[in-house]
């Protein structure tokens, strides 16, 4: 993760990232925020060559957000996650890119959030799995998830229920298919990645064959 002062973070940072920011109501959520959206600016930067405080920013319908036409060269589209002390960016030209990240933690609504918004197949391959594996599935189920969602630029609009992702406690877990349609023809890749103990991540590439190379902060 970026790793930059908090006062140099919020020199880069638009008005409109400076207000969201200021209403985050604990202190490590607001540092973390400013030093994920820095990190964003500073890498977008280097691609584009210009300067990170100067970079402005679009926000599809659903909120997701883009390159402002002014810094089209390229048609650079990026994606930004975080959790706890880490950040996650995926930055592609000309093509559709989402990722999530989640730190693995205790939630008491976990099973309850799998019967509502996983597929009928996770469902089942969730509810199979020893009691001890169900966490550490159910993260890299829902980052997957939530990657592709993102990339797709619908959020929670797009029925998590339309599309399978392998479930899996051993590892990250993979598209299987996209509203029935299997993962080979669907125009997706899905990758399911360890960037750290204890946590789960995903990067969602549109595309058929893709290849992601994790980059150091």
């Amino acid at each position: 993760m970026h790793t930059a002062t908090p006062v140099a973070d919020r020199l880069l940072l638009s008005p409109d990232e400076l207000a969201r920011a200021d209403r985050y109501r604990f202190a490590d959520d607001q540092r973390r925020f400013i030093a994920a959206r820095a990190g964003l600016r500073l890498r977008l930067a280097q691609v584009l060559q210009a300067d990170p405080a100067e970079l402005t920013f679009d926000y599809g319908q659903q909120g997701k957000p883009r390159l402002a036409a002014a810094h089209s060269t390229g048609d650079w589209q990026f994606n930004l996650s975080h959790s706890g002390e880490f950040a996650l960016l995926a930055a592609l030209p000309g093509v559709q890119v989402g990722v999530d990240i989640e730190a693995l933690r205790p939630m008491r609504d976990r099973d309850a959030l799998v019967r509502r918004y996983f597929s009928a197949a996770e469902n089942t391959a969730y509810f199979a799995l020893p009691e001890d594996q169900r966490q550490a599935a159910f993260f890299a189920t829902w980052t997957a998830k939530e990657a592709l969602v993102k990339a797709l630029g619908q959020g929670l609009h797009f029925p998590l229920r339309e599309f399978d992702v392998q479930v899996d406690a051993q590892g990250p877990g993979g598209l299987i298919a996209l509203q029935g349609t299997p993962a080979p023809h669907s125009g997706w890749c899905l990758t399911g990645l360890e960037p750290a103990p204890l946590y789960a991540a995903a990067v969602a590439v549109q595309g058929s064959h893709c290849k992601v190379l994790a980059l150091p902060a």
